[in-house]
């Protein structure tokens, strides 16, 4: 009854509005205090926060948002589309595929879902819809690309769960690959698809010459290669994911540098977002610290995993259910918020079926990325909607096609989760 009266305060408290980290702190005191008193949170509080944010692990989070950041004040990113869109030419839905290839590559240095989704609609959704393409079409597939970053590596979600679920984050960071490889195809297939219906879904690209194909190409380089350092120093163990951050953070600087964009007001600019941002994270571990030791008084877990091993249903049957569970809470909450709160919980129920951690880590994160597309919430289709100036309705509603082949995508990796495992597998 207390667990049921719990939860229900945290669902009041985040719909009224309260921030996800104080709904998450509030609540995880009101349970302390109702089950041992001043006492039990006193001594909770004294070391509980403090631990949760001293991991040598969670410092690269930040590591890679001062990276990003850096790389969008160099102004590198705003070449990406655009040498994306000459490469490949004057192709049919070229420039569709453009914005997916660019969305891509920007979440393999931003680490962030609502950053891509920003950048993207400001550049490719505008460009898209100029060129011929529905709105819908245009501003659907750029908030659906945008998700990306949660899943390619350095994502900052993925860096946060291997905390959270006490496993190396290089394993997960290298286990992202893959699938958004895969997932970025996938979307590419499905706007092709959707054009077989509808023309103005991909009209043609601009001709190009090899020449421009060629420069282009060359524009796009300095980003690449940033990425193949981060991400070569991890999969080659040549240094931890937080040395591999901070590099790529000397790096960006360099190209900062290079690009003569290295003033006090960029510096200071991109001192301040990684602030703001690294903040908001550590503020919701803290929460979910204290949240979590709530849930280990009242056993919680270990009730769970017995309750659904008596069960008689299939292992497959109970990550079904857990997949649903993961889709409603991704209506509502924040990706981090909802590791923070749930993973500690059901990570033990599903390595008791036999289910890999990192496997996990990629398909949770996979379905909270298709909450970042659907409302209420769905934080990319606000964002995309707000920088590319179109009706929010109208992002969710060309959001559709795309969010239903993440979908399929997602019960492929359930069914055959050796799809997301072999890279990290063969890479050992």
């Amino acid at each position: 009854m207390t667990i049921a009266l719990i939860l229900l305060l945290l669902l009041v408290l985040i719909v009224i509005g309260v921030p996800v980290s104080f709904a998450i702190l509030a609540t995880g005191v009101v349970g302390l205090l109702s089950l041992g008193g001043f006492e039990l949170l006193n001594g909770v509080s004294q070391f509980a926060p403090a631990s949760a944010v001293m991991s040598y692990s969670l410092s690269a989070a930040p590591l890679f948002i001062f990276m990003a950041n850096l790389v969008l004040k160099s102004g590198l990113v705003d070449n990406l589309f655009t040498a994306a869109r000459v490469i490949v030419g004057r192709a049919k839905g070229g420039t569709g595929v453009a914005s997916v290839a660019a969305g891509a590559i920007f979440a393999a240095v931003s680490g962030s879902s609502t950053a891509s989704a920003a950048t993207l609609g400001q550049t490719s959704t505008v460009k898209m819809i100029d060129e011929g393409y529905a709105p819908k079409t245009a501003s659907g597939l750029v908030a659906v690309v945008g998700t990306l970053a949660a899943m390619i590596p350095p994502s900052i979600i993925l860096v946060f769960y291997a905390v959270t679920a006490d496993i190396g984050v290089g394993d997960v960071l290298i286990a992202g690959i893959i699938p958004g490889l895969i997932i970025a195809t996938v979307l590419i297939v499905t706007m092709y698809i959707t054009g077989l219906s509808n023309s103005s879904a991909m009209p043609g690209g601009v001709p190009t010459t090899m020449r421009e194909k060629f420069g282009a190409a060359v524009n796009a380089l300095p980003v690449l290669a940033l990425f193949a350092v981060v991400i070569g120093l991890v999969f080659f163990g040549i240094a931890t994911p937080t040395e591999s951050a901070a590099i790529g953070c000397i790096a960006a600087f360099i190209l900062l540098c290079i690009r003569r964009k290295a003033s006090l007001e960029n510096l200071v600019a991109a001192f301040v977002e990684t602030t703001k941002t690294s903040a908001m994270i550590l503020a919701i571990i803290m929460g979910a610290e204290i949240f979590g030791h709530f849930l280990v008084e009242t056993r919680v877990a270990p009730n769970l995993v017995d309750w659904m091993s008596g069960l008689p249903i299939s292992p497959f049957a109970v990550m079904l259910i857990i997949s649903l569970f993961y889709l409603i809470l991704g209506f509502f909450l924040d990706q981090i918020a909802i590791l923070a709160l749930t993973v500690p919980v059901v990570l033990p129920l599903v390595e008791q079926f036999g289910y890999d951690p990192v496997w996990f880590g990629i398909f949770i994160v996979l379905l909270a990325e298709i909450g970042l597309v659907t409302p209420p919430m769905g934080l990319n289709a606000f964002v995309v909607a707000r920088s590319a100036g179109r009706p929010v309705g109208e992002v969710f509603l060309g959001a559709v096609p795309y969010l239903v082949a993440m979908l399929i995508v997602a019960f492929v990796f359930l069914v055959w989760p050796e799809i997301v495992l072999w890279f990290p597998t063969y890479m050992k």
